[in-house]
């Protein structure tokens, strides 16, 4: 069974926040590093934001990830 997209958005900002912190950065540097505001990657983190594809490529980009990589971690949370 698929989880709901407020459990979806949730693991998706759990798994951003993971990968952030192994490169260890805080959400105003990461956000600087990927051309994001900061809040808007905050909310990201919080679980709030159904981020599109692009703006999902983009932060795997800034993790140096490929985009399977951050939605792996996503599923196995």
């Amino acid at each position: 069974m698929y989880p709901n997209t407020q459990e979806s958005q949730e693991n998706f900002g759990i798994a951003c926040k993971y990968f952030r912190e192994q490169i260890n950065l805080s959400q105003e540097k990461f956000a600087l590093k990927i051309g994001m505001d900061r809040t808007y990657y905050a909310s990201v983190e919080a679980g709030k934001r159904n981020t599109s594809l692009q703006n999902s490529q983009k932060i795997a980009d800034g993790f140096e990830i490929s985009l399977s990589r951050l939605f792996e971690k996503v599923e196995n949370l």
